[in-house]
């Protein structure tokens, strides 16, 4: 309670009046095309760094779509360090990423590097990206402030969190309440990888302002290898989505190959939230068979896989409900009471009731819970 009260007395001091949480319960909710940002569902943007060429932005397009994500991302502008290095396709980069989008029913989020440079990005792309390397580009941020889109946000390489409010502070007081922040991780004297994944961040930032927050695991990290694990940290962390690198074949990528996850690592990241974001209280999208077209049989394939993990989840969870049944038992029995308690039965039912949802409706959930309390029941009088 201490710990809450001082966040509360921050926010009502704070120089970012418009974005701090000030005692609001939810998040607001950015709408991006079809998608809503900072709701029950987890939201999954994905696709190729940088767009090269029209066959790698629909092949990459087609397998996220395919897998489940909800927003298209893809760089047509790249600022990058070296003046060497690829730096986008810049308005053919545009057109191709937003022709691969609409073919896959997918809304478009890429970078803007300059306020000069929005409204034509805001022609062709669903939602605005403010790199790292710009998020105190207050030109830019006032010019956003009125594109008449979303905005997504990305952490200061070396920002602080204060910074990064700020910089949506300005968006926001320009005139646009719609923008997601993006902890896509820090520089620290770590090397081991290319940036340090500040999931603190992401958890300070759910109490400390309304806007949703999702985080890039592919920049936090630098290493393919890191990115499953660190998305489902995000999950845990409070997280409302994630936006992750993805490109048919990374070995050749002109831009971050060494961070993009192929289509197959994609899909398997997703049956992986499957398992987990339900158990935090969100959704996850389902693959689409409409976006698979002759493909049918691997959307089924991925469907079906994530409902195996999420079996092997409720098994794990039964069993350790049993355990706790049977300390309880045990506990009862050392105090001479009885074992049966139907009060608490009968609460238990009310309450996993009031959480029914979609296919399964009160009487549904009821009839499993009977059941599930009968089997308990029954472990806990063997014990």
């Amino acid at each position: 309670m201490l710990g809450e009260s001082r966040i509360q007395a921050a926010q009502r001091s704070a120089p970012y009046p418009l974005v701090a949480r000030n005692g609001r319960a939810g998040t607001t909710r950015v709408r991006v095309g079809p998608v809503t940002i900072g709701g029950e569902e987890f939201v999954v943007a994905a696709g190729p760094c940088a767009v090269e060429t029209e066959e790698q932005v629909r092949a990459a397009a087609q397998a996220v779509a395919q897998a489940g994500a909800r927003i298209l991302r893809g760089g047509a502008f790249k600022p990058r360090t070296s003046p060497y290095s690829f730096q986008g396709l810049g308005l053919e980069g545009l057109h191709l990423l937003s022709a691969a989008g609409r073919e896959n029913g997918l809304p478009v989020v890429t970078e803007v590097l300059s306020a000069e440079d929005v409204a034509l990005v805001a022609r062709h792309a669903d939602m605005l990206q403010v790199g790292a390397r710009n998020m105190q580009n207050f030109p830019l941020l006032k010019a956003l402030g009125t594109a008449g889109r979303p905005v997504l946000i990305k952490r200061g390489l070396c920002a602080t969190l204060e910074e990064l409010l700020l910089a949506a502070e300005y968006v926001v007081h320009y005139g646009n309440p719609d923008v997601v922040l993006c902890e896509r991780g820090i520089r620290t004297f770590e090397g081991a990888t290319r940036n340090t994944l500040d999931l603190n961040a992401v958890a300070w930032l759910k109490a400390a302002t309304h806007l949703p927050v999702i985080v890039d695991p592919s920049h936090g990290t630098g290493l393919r290898h890191l990115i499953r694990p660190l998305s489902k940290a995000s999950v845990a962390a409070g997280a409302d989505g994630l936006i992750v690198e993805v490109h048919p074949c990374p070995a050749l990528a002109l831009s971050d190959g060494e961070q993009s996850l192929t289509p197959g690592d994609f899909g398997a990241l997703m049956r992986d939230l499957g398992s987990s974001v339900p158990f935090e209280g969100r959704t996850l999208a389902c693959p689409r068979p409409e976006a698979a077209g002759p493909r049918t049989k691997l959307c089924l394939q991925r469907l079906r896989e994530r409902i195996d993990g999420l079996d092997e989840a409720l098994v794990r969870l039964l069993v350790e409900r049993a355990r706790l049944a049977a300390a309880i038992g045990r506990t009862k029995r050392v105090s001479g009471l009885p074992i049966h308690a139907p009060d608490r039965e009968d609460a238990v039912l009310g309450h996993v009731t009031s959480l029914a949802a979609g296919p399964f409706g009160p009487e549904e959930i009821a009839r499993v819970f009977r059941t599930v309390m009968a089997e308990t029941r029954r472990a806990e009088e063997r014990e």
